[in-house]
């Protein structure tokens, strides 16, 4: 469970790796945001998450519950935000100049994949933290 743990620790680092660039863009460009309460919603919510990850890898990685209670509360903003464990699979067709043919099915296995993590991480916090 450890390893599986670990496993978990590095796809939140392929997220943060990921991520960065939009975050970037935002802290470069925050002035052309628009004023719509989605709009800053949707970058405020992806700016804690973004930081939320270093706090999770972390966790997951020392196998500490702290990582586990991160990701609880990641859950859904990562179903909202699409900010998924595997998605780094989706630029998968890009680099082999596929259509968007592949995307909707990549998509699909990146939200069961993460319904997946939450049942492992649910599992190891009912058998090694309780």
């Amino acid at each position: 469970m450890r390893l599986l743990f670990k496993v978990f620790a590095l796809l939140d680092l392929i997220s943060i790796v990921s991520l960065s660039p939009q975050i970037w863009t935002v802290l470069v460009k925050y002035q052309e945001i628009p004023l719509e309460r989605f709009a800053i919603g949707r970058v405020v919510f992806t700016l804690l998450i973004f930081c939320s990850l270093f706090v999770s890898a972390a966790g997951l990685f020392k196998f500490r519950k702290y990582g586990i209670i991160t990701y609880y509360i990641q859950f859904p903003f990562r179903l909202a935000l699409w900010v998924f464990s595997i998605g780094f699979i989706t630029f998968i067709p890009e680099l082999f100049h596929q259509g968007d043919q592949w995307f909707g099915i990549l998509f699909r296995i990146c939200i069961i994949a993460e319904f997946f993590r939450g049942y492992y991480i649910l599992q190891a916090h009912r058998k090694y933290f309780r």
